[in-house]
């Protein structure tokens, strides 16, 4: 309440001497209206002397004196050296790319399907995709998604081939995934367009090209090319979470934590250190004269002719007459478990995972809680495969792909592409699948949505189980269904199953 009363100032005091009723007055009337207009957080004392407030935008907060940059380099060191940070950064991947966010060609007709997914689906799914011929669609997708985490940001370019170099493929185009690092920081204008951190501003507002060196500048080549070349936006897909209006640049998801994960390196190390001195154990022998060993190596021999060298247990050694021997005390390891726990899930906390899936630890949960835990982290994870891979790389790269088509067979698609993220984890498929299907069949779902909560694709699944009634009937044999449960005296259910 103290630091809430202003001291009256020059004009105050003034007021005060030559009319002190209209003095009082308005100091009462200024102590009630900053009573009534203040917020305890947005105060200046000593509980917040330590508090940090900026009005920058997102993209600013990230140039001053190259935080983004620092945080980059500083987590891609984490994740190398560290251990949670390398676990965190591969829980996020895991469970939002998974075994990969699965492509499907939609389609009126039958013939137009077929075709689009034979072409399409080939090159999407194999190794042509990638500009370094090495990963297929799922790789890809696995090396965005650990940019996006660990650096804030990713780019994808796309790289239209042609002639020789179009001959072996589905489509004419290909894609490079490229690190942040290749944005030029120092091109500040082009044209009347304004460059900011290498991003082209247009004069609606929005991102019209990236200017991007021909190699990384950390690049291991010794042919080294730092110039810079203009792309149009239209040839990159520029992957990020978005947290704030207007924020242009990612920044890395390890911010938040990267202290604290850093002192619980440090902390981790010095206590493996006390743990190496807690077993150690040394004794110093003490004599009643002082007709000690001249040297340590003197002092090595005398204890070995004790016998004390090499102590094991059950051992007896009789010590020569006035010697005495005194053991150290080693440090004991209190509180570690308890510390690391809660560090980790503070971590975890920062990272929108759970501290079971960061630390591996399933020793504090049961079903129940283990569930309810998952479930936030569940909503984290579809919130970044619908908004950052689906909603800007998978969406981005459907639309190349629908222009390469147009481009090389010079007429309109006439389909379109959907996505199917990956299987959500049961973890008790007992008792979770049946409930899904009772969701179905009251009406509350389809069978469709939760086809595709599960990871697969519904017009596939429909597709195959038609050609295995086909084959069923042709071939025979197919699945034996159990016979329904009566009860005594009830008429017996004809079999509903395939005929033999």
């Amino acid at each position: 309440m103290a630091d809430r009363i202003k001291s009256p100032g020059l004009l105050d005091r003034m007021i005060g001497y030559l009319a002190p009723e209209a003095g009082l007055a308005r100091m009462v009337a200024r102590q009630r209206l900053g009573m009534l207009m203040h917020y305890d957080a947005a105060s200046r004392s000593s509980r917040t002397s330590s508090w940090h407030g900026s009005a920058s935008s997102a993209d600013r907060a990230g140039m001053v004196q190259g935080a983004r940059a620092r945080l980059r380099g500083v987590t891609r060191d984490f994740v190398r050296n560290r251990p949670y940070a390398a676990r965190g950064i591969s829980v996020i991947t895991g469970n939002v790319v998974g075994t990969g966010i699965i492509p499907s060609v939609k389609a009126g007709a039958d013939r137009t399907r077929l075709k689009a997914e034979e072409i399409v689906l080939g090159h999407l799914g194999s190794t042509d995709l990638d500009a370094m011929g090495v990963l297929h669609l799922a790789g890809l997708q696995r090396a965005a998604m650990n940019a996006v985490v660990e650096d804030g940001e990713v780019l994808v370019r796309r790289r239209w081939r042609q002639g020789a170099q179009a001959r072996r493929l589905k489509l004419p185009f290909q894609i490079e995934l490229l690190e942040t690092d290749y944005l030029c920081p120092w091109v500040t204008s082009h044209g009347d367009n304004e460059v900011i951190d290498g991003l082209e501003i247009g004069p609606e507002g929005r991102v019209v090209a990236y200017h991007l060196f021909r190699q990384h500048p950390g690049t291991a080549s010794t042919r080294t090319d730092l110039s810079v070349i203009r792309v149009p936006a239209e040839d990159i897909l520029h992957i990020r979470r978005i947290d704030r209006p207007g924020q242009l640049r990612g920044i890395s998801w390890f911010a938040p934590v990267l202290l604290t994960l850093g002192d619980l390196s440090d902390y981790q190390e010095g206590e493996i250190l006390k743990q190496k001195m807690a077993a150690l154990m040394a004794g110093f022998i003490e004599r009643e004269d002082n007709d000690g060993p001249a040297s340590s190596s003197d002092a090595e021999e005398e204890a070995e002719a004790m016998g004390l060298s090499n102590v094991a247990p059950g051992t007896l050694t009789e010590l020569p007459p006035g010697t005495k021997i005194s053991w150290s005390t080693p440090p004991k390891v209190d509180g570690y478990d308890l510390f690391m726990r809660q560090t980790l899930a503070a971590v975890a906390m920062g990272l929108g995972i759970t501290y079971e899936a960061l630390a591996g630890d399933l020793s504090h949960v049961n079903f129940s809680s283990g569930r309810m835990g998952r479930m936030e982290m569940d909503r984290n994870v579809e919130t970044w495969q619908q908004q950052v891979m689906i909603g800007q790389l998978c969406e981005g790269l459907g639309r190349w792909t629908l222009e390469a088509w147009q481009m090389a067979f010079l007429r309109a698609p006439g389909f379109t592409l959907g996505w199917t993220a990956p299987r959500r984890p049961v973890i008790d498929p007992t008792r979770e699948i049946p409930a899904k299907i009772r969701e179905i069949e009251a009406g509350l779902t389809s069978r469709q949505r939760a086809q595709r909560e599960m990871g697969l694709d519904p017009a596939v699944i429909r597709r195959e189980r038609i050609e295995d009634a086909a084959q069923d009937d042709t071939e025979g044999g197919g699945p034996v269904v159990p016979a329904p449960k009566t009860t005594p005296g009830a008429p017996v259910a004809a079999p509903t199953g395939p005929k033999p």
